[in-house]
């Protein structure tokens, strides 16, 4: 057995909770939902939550620290919908700012993507609307994507 507060059972569900979370990092929540899923009770569900916790398979920082940092490199996201994303799985306010304070060379990242797309597309008016509103659909702030385009013109 893992602890006392533990049965057999929530030791069976415990480490499948804690290899779930070792596989990557998980917020919360997406542990909360898997527990459920395995049709794990509330009560039972938060002492494992807490225990994972306490052992530390469960970050919420850090995972909103690697979520944030994963999905700007990777994917490209803007700061508004890493933003949006990490609420939508609970993670605290804290964890979010801290997060998203974390990621680096934000504005020069952008600025190269920017300049990446309007070399694929033209630097018409046009073409600059049109990445720009592409760049702020995928979360980026509409006063940084217009600054780096006034950026460009210089």
């Amino acid at each position: 057995m893992i602890d006392d507060t533990l049965g057999y059972i929530d030791d069976m569900w415990y480490k499948k909770a804690a290899a779930y979370c070792a596989y990557q990092e998980r917020s919360q929540y997406e542990v909360r939902q898997k527990l459920y899923a395995l049709k794990v009770p509330a009560t039972d569900a938060e002492t494992i939550i807490a225990k994972l916790v306490k052992d530390d398979f469960l970050n919420e920082l850090r995972f909103a620290i690697t979520y944030a940092g994963g999905k700007f490199r990777i994917k490209h996201w803007g700061k508004v919908k890493i933003k949006m994303m990490l609420k939508q799985k609970q993670v605290s306010a804290h964890c979010i700012n801290q997060a998203l304070n974390s990621i680096e060379n934000y504005e020069a990242t952008l600025k190269q993507l920017l300049q990446k797309a309007l070399d694929k597309t033209g630097s018409t008016t046009f073409d600059k609307q049109k990445t720009a509103h592409a760049f702020i659909a995928k979360g980026f702030e509409p006063d940084l994507v217009w600054q780096c385009f006034l950026k460009f013109d210089d």
